[in-house]
């Protein structure tokens, strides 16, 4: 059974300060909670009726009418970009477990275990990454106001991979090198990426599809002669 996905009090938190009385801070935290249960709601329609899911089958879902989804998410694009925050979190609440179980004694298995986690989920949850992935036309302005939330994602990742090989590079003596660090971070979000969708599209067709920790072999056989150069 795929495990929910946890939705963060982070975009409905609670704000704290002077002028504020008990009501307000009450009903804010009424917001949240509702908006919670509203996106739970949405990943679970998502989940039985698939990336393409409608608006009134996200209302059903939730037992509510669309105009309680609008009050609440705003349009299409508001409910899109809640679900990203939901993903998002869930996606670095996996890898810092991941993380933790390999410890930092290897910096390509903390890789692998990052890629793998992250395949993963796209296991679970095709449905859901497919509805992230395919985001709605509002969404891909990148206003000032509401920045792509994929990219958001994805720099997020790219950020906590920059990291691991940064500090890698340096504790192996590889200082001068470390400057390619966020490239090298990058470019495998971007690798890790086109990979799941490629898996994705051929779980459909071939008898005998690749597993999570096949793919996660295949990307980071490309990466460790990189990570390793500097031990021979």
């Amino acid at each position: 059974m795929t495990p929910p996905v946890t939705i963060p009090l982070r975009p409905g938190a609670t704000p704290s300060g002077p002028g504020r009385d008990g009501r307000d801070v009450r009903w804010e935290a009424h917001r949240t909670k509702r908006r919670r249960q509203l996106v739970e709601a949405a990943l679970k329609a998502i989940r039985k009726h698939g990336a393409g899911v409608g608006m009134d089958e996200i209302a059903a879902s939730a037992g509510t009418s669309k105009t309680v989804l609008y009050r609440h998410l705003g349009d299409r694009a508001g409910l899109y970009r809640a679900v990203v925050t939901a993903v998002d979190e869930r996606i670095l609440e996996e890898f810092t477990a991941a993380e933790a179980v390999v410890g930092e004694r290897d910096t390509v298995e903390r890789i692998a275990a990052m890629v793998r986690a992250y395949l993963s989920m796209v296991e679970k949850d095709p449905e859901i990454y497919r509805f992230v992935m395919t985001r709605p036309l509002e969404t891909t302005q990148g206003e000032d106001d509401h920045p792509d939330p994929v990219h958001q994602i994805t720099d997020r990742i790219a950020g906590r991979l920059t990291q691991a090989l940064r500090e890698h590079l340096v504790a192996t003596g590889r200082e001068d090198a470390a400057v390619l660090a966020p490239v090298w971070g990058t470019g495998i979000v971007g690798l890790v990426q086109s990979a799941a969708e490629h898996w994705l599209s051929s779980r459909r067709t071939e008898d005998s599809p690749l597993t999570p920790d096949a793919v996660t072999d295949a990307v980071v056989s490309l990466i460790r002669p990189a990570l390793t150069e500097g031990r021979r």
